[in-house]
């Protein structure tokens, strides 16, 4: 067994260090340099790739101008089912920037070999397969659905939390801080496990059995993402509406 394990770590690959990190001394901070290299690159293709569709647009749209309108398309009808079409535009953009960031984080995880790259300590891979990238989208999240329900209610969208009786409080605040924790936890797990699941499977199997598990690790990814924004979204209506309205644009 340890002879199998010094094989996983010597192939660069197929190694996977768990909890192992490169970081940045910031004052008494620690940053993960780590994540924020790779998350720093997620943010540079997101936005060259924007400059580039939107450098030269034609009405017939082609190319990289065709594939971001038809992601804001997608985009658009994703926030529209979810929150409603008479206040779903203002949410358009934080939503479409967290499937966009969390898409492309996946699939860069999928696609480009990090491991090539040596690091002083740790090794780099997806943001998403940190935990505190998948955190910090969450109490985005949280951030957002307490905006939303206050901006539109007041104070009086704080009622809900002692409805029907303020015995519920601490289950009300727990259950609003709970849901967008899980999403984060199930991101993480997911990306992490297909990662690992790769990487095992290079060191065994090199050459044909990894690949249909990374295209099904794409694919995963991308419903990953999927779920993480069209939550998020309905998180968001949630707040709107309020507990037991009924949805009067239907």
């Amino acid at each position: 067994m340890f002879s199998v394990l010094n094989a996983f770590n010597s192939f660069p690959l197929a190694s996977l260090e768990v909890g192992h990190h490169f970081y940045w001394q910031l004052g008494n901070f620690k940053l993960h340099g780590q994540v924020f290299l790779t998350s720093w690159f997620v943010i540079g293709v997101l936005v060259i790739a924007s400059l580039a569709a939107t450098r030269n647009i034609q009405k017939v749209p082609s190319g990289i101008q065709n594939l971001m309108e038809y992601a804001l398309e997608f985009i658009r009808d994703l926030a529209k089912n979810q929150i409603g079409e008479k206040e779903y535009r203002p949410w358009v953009p934080f939503i479409g920037t967290l499937f966009l960031f969390i898409f492309v984080s996946n699939w860069s995880g999928a696609l480009i070999p990090w491991k090539l790259l040596r690091l002083p300590e740790g090794e780099l891979a997806a943001p998403t397969n940190d935990i505190n990238t998948t955190v910090a989208l969450a109490l985005l999240t949280s951030l957002a659905y307490f905006y939303a329900g206050f901006r539109k209610r007041g104070l009086g969208y704080f009622k809900k939390y002692i409805e029907p009786t303020p015995i519920l409080l601490p289950i009300a605040i727990l259950e609003d801080f709970t849901k967008p924790l899980s999403l984060s936890f199930r991101l993480f797990g997911n990306i992490l496990a297909d990662e690992l699941v790769v990487g095992v499977l290079v060191l065994l199997v090199p050459l044909f059995i990894p690949l249909p598990v990374m295209a099904l690790g794409l694919f995963t990814s991308a419903i990953q993402a999927l779920v993480f924004a069209t939550l998020a979204a309905a998180y968001i209506h949630e707040a709107l509406e309020g507990h037991g309205e009924e949805h009067e644009e239907h």
